[in-house]
């Protein structure tokens, strides 16, 4: 791990993608040189689903899956603008292009960090262990599908993982050359270039992707993106595979954490209330793949996988008695830059073997994980005349490093009944230093053991059942672990998962039906008075329902429907500052729906989609009113809020694709958020785009 990106993020530097740069990297993609005599339609990598309805039948947990098809129809600008549309998931919506992720499963916060979130089968948050999750969300335009995994399968693939895994996984490198373009409203603007060649034999491939977007924005929230993503691959002798893949990303967004007040709300305001703040990233990671087939029925599957990451999120401060008066935020000359740079380096290496354990065919998964993160975060006083340099007021690094250990095994009881078992062992030390300060220096360490079983039962050729019950865990970020030099002895945030579901198909009806439990013993909040700054406190419980069912006619038309319901989302103890037992946890609504009518014949692949997101509290102590002004306005009850989305593609030969969207069909004005004000959901937006291929 290193610190060198300390040196330049006080003047928030970034490297750009030149032209120069793309041509290298264009001309290495279409002329990959040739080796192996063997060759596999996608680069190897780790996948959470893989292998069709075979695989989906083996899993003991609902499974979700956006595939491509439904990624062309639905037309999303961002991740969180795909996942929308899948049971049980909630997103709570900051800006339209999902710049920072807010993703809640099954009644946990949408603004929380307890499911795990990977690309290709690596985590993509900055610190699992050392800093918060949601400042990198993956871009969309560069992915092919994308997988929502539930139940005790989940353990295999990290901490976090109480509401579940999503894995974006990314597209293959095309055989040729491809563009694109992409506008709309709020002056919205993106191109993007694909690149890629193989050998004659197929036997080794390579390929670019590269996104260059802006937007003058919603509320004038501007961001200016680009995305780059090289993928290389290639077969060693007749059993292995190597793959690469190098990211690039950068964003300048003209974002905050403040929102509207009330007053300026009601008015119906349209502009940025926080004009000169700004939200500043730029992350490069690197992933090493082997796929090793070690004989018929055993393989083994490695990642060695860095990341490097910056965010520095420069803020105005604000005259609050003044801002109060005026109705809006009024700022003063002073900036606060909350800077924070990540690293990380790890490991994950899975073997896979088909047995004859105790005499019952199945198949084991061992895997280990190895991973190492750091994170430097200063806070910069500026000034208006200087707002990206001044003097460090703050500068802490801190660093994690954890060990993994998974093992499963399938029993293939009969043709109808399989059991798997399983064990995930994770231990993990976390550090803290401040340079400015050495008596606050301290470290923490934890050992969990996290055991879970699923099942799964053939019912009847258009039925099967499936259920499991497994222990998951969300580790204490360092600031909670160490506090003033102090070990805090706090345990991982606990969860008792259990569901039960039944899935299948019947000629052209799909369909699947899961009921949920997760029961926390504990999660991490404030000390309410005296003692520890922080403290296992306060269990809550989830339970509810989630079903899904499609339906296909012979003439193209389809329909597609889900609802998750969530009947109970709860505190379960008295905790103090309102929050009592009984009381409903923030940003878990209780019911979510969507509705898709959908046709795709010929060249023409379109949708109307109707999406319902209940009543929702802003804060824990559920108070009602949404009253107050700037930074008093974290609470209140949100009312619930239907969108309607147009979208869709038409195909008018094998090289030209065109495709358009209205996003809030009805114009729909919502609260999408609280959070030091109000955040108003995007008003109705118009897309248009053509895609060409050479």
């Amino acid at each position: 791990m290193n610190r060198i990106t300390r040196t330049f993020r006080q003047q928030g530097t970034a490297r750009a993608l030149t032209p120069s740069r793309l041509a290298v990297a264009a001309a290495f993609a279409l002329n990959f040189p040739a080796q192996g005599i063997a060759a596999q339609a996608e680069l190897p990598r780790i996948d959470v689903i893989s292998g069709g309805e075979e695989a989906i039948a083996k899993q003991p947990g609902s499974v979700s899956i956006v595939d491509k098809a439904q990624l062309e129809r639905i037309q999303p600008l961002s991740t969180e603008d795909a996942l929308r549309k899948v049971p049980g998931v909630h997103i709570k919506g900051e800006e339209e292009t999902g710049i920072v992720a807010n993703i809640g499963i099954r009644g946990l916060n949408a603004a929380d960090y307890k499911s795990l979130i990977l690309e290709d089968g690596v985590p993509v948050a900055p610190g699992l262990f050392v800093g918060n999750g949601r400042y990198y969300n993956p871009r969309i335009q560069r992915m092919d599908e994308i997988e929502v995994l539930k139940g005790a399968a989940a353990l295999r693939y990290g901490p976090n993982t109480i509401g579940g895994v999503v894995n974006y996984k990314t597209k293959d490198p095309i055989d040729g050359f491809a563009v694109s373009g992409r506008a709309g409203t709020h002056n919205y603007r993106e191109a993007t270039i694909e690149a890629g060649g193989s050998t004659p034999s197929g036997e080794a491939r390579a390929g670019l992707f590269y996104t260059r977007a802006s937007s003058d924005g919603f509320q004038d929230k501007a961001f200016d993106m680009q995305d780059f993503m090289l993928k290389a691959g290639m077969a060693l002798g007749d059993n292995q595979w190597l793959g690469a893949k190098f990211t690039y990303y950068e964003n300048d967004a003209n974002i905050s954490y403040r929102g509207l007040f009330l007053g300026e709300y009601n008015a119906g305001a349209e502009y940025n209330p926080a004009p000169d703040d700004y939200f500043l990233t730029e992350r490069k990671s690197l992933d090493l793949n082997h796929m090793w087939e070690i004989r018929p029925g055993m393989s083994l599957n490695s990642v060695v996988y860095w990341s490097e990451m910056v965010r520095d999120y420069w803020r105005f401060a604000i005259d609050n008695a003044a801002s109060t008066a005026a109705g809006s935020w009024v700022y003063t000359n002073a900036v606060n830059g909350n800077n924070r740079a990540f690293d990380r380096i790890g490991l994950d290496s899975r073997l896979t073997v088909a047995n004859q354990l105790f005499g019952v065919a199945g198949e084991a998964e061992i895997g280990v994980r190895v991973m190492q993160e750091e994170m430097v975060d200063q806070g910069i006083a500026a000034t208006r005349a200087n707002p990206r340099t001044g003097t460090i007021s703050s500068d802490r690094v801190d660093s994690a490093t954890s060990y993994a250990l998974f093992a499963q095994n399938r029993f293939d009881v009969t043709d109808r009944l399989s059991i798997t078992p399983g064990l995930r062992i994770e231990s993990y030390k976390q550090e803290h230093e401040d340079l400015k300060n050495n008596a606050n220096n301290g470290d923490s360490s934890n050992t969990e053991y996290l055991p879970g079983i699923g099942a799964t039962y053939k019912l009847n050729p258009a039925a099967q059942l499936y259920g499991s019950v497994y222990k998951a865990f969300s580790p204490p970020l360092n600031s909670q672990s160490i506090v003033t030099g102090l070990d805090q002895q706090l345990d991982a945030e606990h969860s008792i998962n259990v569901e039960f579901g039944v899935r299948g198909q019947s000629g052209a009806l799909r369909y699947e039906f899961t009921a949920f439990q997760m029961d926390f013993d504990n999660q991490i909040t404030p000390a309410i008075s005296g003692g520890l700054a922080n403290a296992n406190a306060g269990s809550t419980l989830h339970r509810g329902l989630e079903g899904a069912l499609g339906y296909r006619w012979n003439n193209g038309f389809s329909v597609d429907g889900n609802l998750t319901w969530i009947p109970v989302s709860e505190y379960r103890e008295n905790r103090g500052g309102g929050i009592n037992d009984g009381n409903r946890l923030p940003y878990s609504p209780e019911f979510l729906a969507n509705l898709s009518l959908g046709y795709a014949s010929g060249p023409v692949n379109a949708a109307l989609s109707w999406n319902y997101v209940d009543e929702q509290f802003g804060s824990g102590d559920n108070t009602t009113p949404i009253a107050g002004s700037g930074n008093a306005i974290w609470s209140g009850l949100i009312p619930s809020y239907t969108t309607v989305d147009l979208t869709g593609s038409y195909d008018v030969n094998k090289q030209l694709k065109l495709f358009g969207a209205i996003k809030n069909l009805t114009d729909e004005r919502y609260i999408a958020s609280l959070r030091q004000g109000i955040y108003a959901g995007p008003e109705r937006a118009f897309e248009v785009g053509a895609k060409y291929t050479f």
